[in-house]
């Protein structure tokens, strides 16, 4: 558990981990004097680390620190640090040595800001004009104009970070669906996602020692893929050391969503023609940015950390709900209107992680303890493909004949051009399963680890399993008093724009039917 992926990661674990141990010492205080003090505990100097000097470094740990203790503007989830962003001095559009200096000129002629001139028979671009729309490169027939992208602008595949006038990156949250990839990509760790550490701690306090209320843990099943060198079990048990009242598997949701989902479908597709699924928030929010005229193909089936929300409430009317799993995405849809009161806060596994060693715990010492009983089918809705495999499962187990032809979207290019097939009329398949991150899950943006290995582990946890039938995996929850449903608002529009061309359509027709009648056309 020593090892991080990079220094920003391992930026991030200080900052949270710091948070957390001060607030166990009972020592936290918020406010100016409190982050600089955290600050120079982190960055003691006397040589910088990773920026221009000290001063620096503390000033962006101060930013971090401010961004854990405090809300954030709009209450928004992904941010950037303006502190910590490079403005990388990267010319997006360079001529390269293969301009031939042709007699065609068409990078300068289709420039719309005049930013290319020709000197010495070669083109030559002013960076302080462009705009960076592309056209000089789409137009050269040499090729000779290159293209070099941020790193936080080429993960993101929705166009969603952009460059302000200062060339610090900035988020379009109009576009942006939180998916968290540029936060993972970020080599200077400048965008980030808003820290709920404080938030969860204080709600395991002020529940006295679950007195109060009971505070549940609901963990994704891409846990397995996650805390190297224990044991499943043995991270539940550290959990559950950290002040939860109970832990549940989120793959018996993921068991309540199959089922729920699989029904949907069956009673929808002849209408629909094709569907999507609707675990992963991030590509919900895809789909309603960008093709919201299509919001009615998604399922309306509640995730699986809602449906396991949900159904712990229904048992326990004194529960709390904490997620704890790899997805930034999943600190949105919480507040999402038809959802919200759900979940109360997301805990991300890179979080987790700084509590666990603010806790000084040593997991691989913990006994291991259970959470729940899912199937199997259950835990692989952590990778790319489970969502499908299980619905495909559950229709076998009852006897179901509806053709299911899934098509599986590894990431979210594969997710727009899935889309876009489906809104050209061209999709083959009947079934979009849409998973924003590469992998599914096991790669979420605020995993420990991103790796290809997480796969087979999460397929390992998996076939430890006690049953294989999601039926089984939900027993001990009365399904009938959980809510398993979603209301989009986006298919309310569509559905009143719907009732309003067809009363507009009847309408008309009872005039013209009127008028012929009067005219004697008809009787």
């Amino acid at each position: 558990m020593n090892n991080f992926e990079s220094n920003v990661q391992y930026i991030k674990y200080l900052v949270n981990k710091e948070v957390a141990s001060r607030f166990f010492q009972g020592t936290l205080e918020k406010g100016f004097f409190s982050e600089k003090e955290i600050a120079e505990s982190i960055i003691p100097g006397p040589k910088a680390s990773f920026r221009c000097c000290i001063y620096k470094e503390r000033h962006i740990i101060e930013d971090r620190v401010h961004l854990v203790l405090e809300p954030t503007k709009d209450n928004l989830v992904i941010n950037v640090l303006d502190s910590a962003c490079d403005e990388c001095p990267i010319d997006r559009f360079v001529v390269s040595d293969s301009c031939r200096g042709c007699l065609g000129h068409k990078c300068q002629e289709n420039c719309p800001k005049g930013a290319i001139s020709i000197v010495n028979h070669r083109a030559y671009i002013n960076q302080e004009l462009c705009i960076e729309c592309g056209r000089c490169k789409q137009v050269c027939p040499f090729g000779a104009i290159s293209e070099v992208m941020r790193p936080c602008m080429r993960a993101c595949s929705v166009g969603a970070v952009k460059m302000d006038e200062n060339r610090k990156a900035m988020i379009d949250h109009e576009k942006c669906i939180s998916c968290g990839a540029c936060v993972h990509q970020c080599p200077f760790g400048a965008i980030v996602d808003k820290s709920f550490v404080l938030d969860v701690l204080t709600l395991l306090r002020d529940s006295w020692n679950n007195t109060s209320y009971h505070v549940y843990a609901v963990v994704a099943p891409a846990v397995a893929s996650q805390f190297n060198g224990v044991k499943v079990g043995q991270v539940f048990a550290g959990i559950k050391e950290l002040g939860f009242y109970d832990v549940v598997e989120a793959a018996i949701g993921g068991d309540m969503v199959a089922l729920s989902e699989t029904e949907e479908f069956v009673k929808t597709i002849g209408e629909k023609k094709w569907k999507t699924t609707s675990c992963c928030p991030a590509f919900v929010d895809y789909v309603r940015k960008y093709h919201p005229e299509y919001m009615d193909h998604v399922s309306t089936t509640v995730s699986p950390m809602i449906a396991m929300a949900r159904a712990i409430r229904a048992k326990d009317k004194k529960a709390r709900i904490i997620f704890i799993g790899p997805c930034t995405a999943k600190k949105v849809e919480i507040k999402q209107e038809d959802v919200k009161g759900a979940v109360d806060y997301v805990l991300t596994f890179e979080e987790l992680r700084a509590v666990f060693d603010a806790r000084n715990m040593n997991l691989a010492e913990l006994t291991e303890i259970s959470a729940g009983d899912p199937s199997s089918y259950g835990r692989i809705f952590a990778r790319t493909g489970g969502v499908a495999e299980s619905v495909r499962r559950v229709a076998k187990l009852e006897g179901i004949e509806t053709e299911i032809n899934p098509i599986r979207c590894n990431g979210i290019e594969e997710c727009i051009k899935a889309m876009k097939l489906a809104s050209f009329g061209r999709l083959e398949e009947n079934l979009i399963e849409g998973m924003a991150c590469k992998s599914g899950c096991t790669n979420g943006a605020a995993s420990i680890f991103h790796d290809v290995r997480g796969i087979e582990r999460v397929n390992s946890f998996s076939r430890e399993a006690l049953t294989d039938d999601p039926n089984e995996g939900i027993r001990g929850y009365d399904m009938a008093g959980v809510n398993m449903e979603r209301e989009f608002k986006e298919v309310k529009k569509l559905e009143e724009v719907t009732a309003g061309e067809k009363a507009k359509k009847k309408k008309a027709t009872a005039k013209a039917k009127k008028e012929a009648i009067a005219e004697g056309e008809v009787e």
